[in-house]
């Protein structure tokens, strides 16, 4: 069996110790390294700390050469632009808030990394993910399961992951801390040890606003308009609809009898929909673009438990499936601000089921 395996080597603890317990199973490993930007595209100074840096590469090139390894850079910035910035601006624009992160899994780790691993002769690729991936032999398919370390688990961003996919996909942290991950890698004296998590959207600096990116990135500024009630009236003025999301409170700027909260973004009316904390609540999504992992279809009414964000708690709900595209969910108990654009992501205990992005 071929046991050549390619580390997606970001820099960080993670895929570094991910790398070293691959090479401790035997596999022959190599290192690529994405270089999905560079600072200067994203109003960064050369200077400047942030994902896909030059200290993130020499750390990834540092820990492949204490163990051997060889390791690549390959810059992937066109496709990364294409795939996963100008997805994310678009749906801003139209009034959606998205997760650049599983665009990126999609697109980028899963696809380019996939067609790259086929293409210098390696059977799997492997990442820092805290998931696990198992073969259910009864089904016939692989499966995307949980971490074992709820506080770690990562499977909501990897939900569109394919069977191809997912038969050359490894995640070795899928049963650990990540205490255990930085003991490992302090134990074999890698750079990256102590380095600290990346947190928020890699391609947006510190101190700047998703609008302010967005206004940069297109060179323009989004008109105000009118902030009103359910009921059409107005409320007030907004700066611009690509500065609100879906139950949204601060930052409104507004003097309301009562607490209001952004209900809705209507782009065609430049209008943002402001309600009550009570009005935010539904138990209906639905939901297209759908992957589903565990089965070829939904043929009848399933019960599952759902989130419809990365850190929203599951909750019961009942699926079923309308179209070869398109998932309709319903909730035991209404959710609060479902957002169009987000991800809703189904669970049959540690077992993602699939998902789909919410409309």
């Amino acid at each position: 069996m071929n046991n050549k395996a390619l580390i997606a080597m970001s820099g960080g603890v993670d895929s570094s110790v991910a790398a070293l317990l691959m090479q401790k199973q035997g596999c022959d490993c190599v290192g690529v390294t994405m270089k999905l930007f560079e600072n200067e595209d994203i109003g960064l100074s050369v200077m400047d700390s942030k994902c896909c840096s030059l200290d993130d590469i020499l750390d990834a090139k540092k820990v492949c050469e204490s163990m051997g390894m060889e390791h690549f850079t390959l810059n992937y910035g066109a496709r990364f632009r294409t795939e996963v910035i100008d997805r994310f601006i678009n749906a801003y624009v139209n009034g959606m808030t998205p997760n650049p992160c599983i665009d990126c899994n999609r697109y980028l780790k899963f696809g380019e990394l996939f067609a790259k691993a086929q293409e210098i002769g390696c059977n799997f690729v492997v990442t820092g993910h805290y998931a696990r991936v198992k073969y259910d032999a009864a089904k016939d398919r692989y499966l995307l399961l949980k971490a074992v370390n709820s506080d770690k688990d990562q499977s909501y961003v990897l939900y569109s992951l394919n069977q191809e996919q997912l038969a050359h996909a490894k995640f070795p942290l899928g049963e650990l801390s990540k205490p255990q991950v930085r003991a490992i890698a302090e134990k074999h004296g890698f750079v990256t040890a102590h380095k600290h998590d990346s947190q928020d959207i890699c391609f947006i600096r510190e101190g700047t606003t998703y609008a302010d990116f967005i206004e940069q990135r297109l060179g323009r500024k989004f008109p105000p308009g009118n902030f009103v009630d359910t009921q059409g009236n107005i409320l007030g003025r907004h700066k611009g609809i690509i500065h609100y999301t879906i139950g949204q409170r601060k930052g409104l700027g507004l003097a309301l009898p009562q607490p209001m909260y952004v209900q809705q973004i209507d782009t065609a009316k430049n209008q943002v929909i402001l309600s009550t904390n009570e009005e935010l609540f539904s138990t209906s999504v639905t939901a297209t673009d759908i992957n589903l992992i565990d089965c070829e279809r939904i043929e009848k009414a399933r019960r599952v438990k759902a989130r419809i964000r990365y850190h929203h708690q599951e909750q019961w709900a009942t699926v079923t499936q309308p179209d070869a595209n398109t998932l309709h969910i319903e909730f035991d108990e209404p959710q609060r601000a479902i957002t169009r654009g987000q991800a809703v992501v189904m669970y049959d205990g540690d077992v993602v089921v699939g998902g789909g992005r919410i409309i």
